[in-house]
């Protein structure tokens, strides 16, 4: 499969995405814990392709999405449309 991609361009750059929330903490000195939504996906998207994510209910689907859109920072990791990392990126 990796050969057939080779002449395709890549739209979409997933590389090593996390996205942890925070838990409240119950007391003053409790360390702070977190849910880790995603931890460490990576993907390409090419041209012409579409991507179908499943899941169970509560798995993080929505949250990648969100975090590749942007809408939540990530964690750690990157996200690239067309190679521009997607937070430089300014909407007109």
């Amino acid at each position: 499969m990796q050969s057939e991609n080779n002449n395709r361009k890549v739209l979409l750059e997933v590389r090593d995405v996390k996205q942890y929330f925070p838990v409240k903490k119950t007391k003053l000195r409790e360390k702070q814990r977190y849910v880790r939504a995603n931890d460490g996906i990576t993907l390409d998207i090419y041209e012409g392709e579409t991507l179908g994510l499943v899941g169970e209910s509560g798995c993080g689907k929505s949250t990648l999405g969100r975090t590749i859109l942007q809408l939540y920072p990530q964690t750690h990791g990157a996200v690239s449309y067309t190679h521009l990392t997607l937070p430089t990126i300014r909407l007109v």
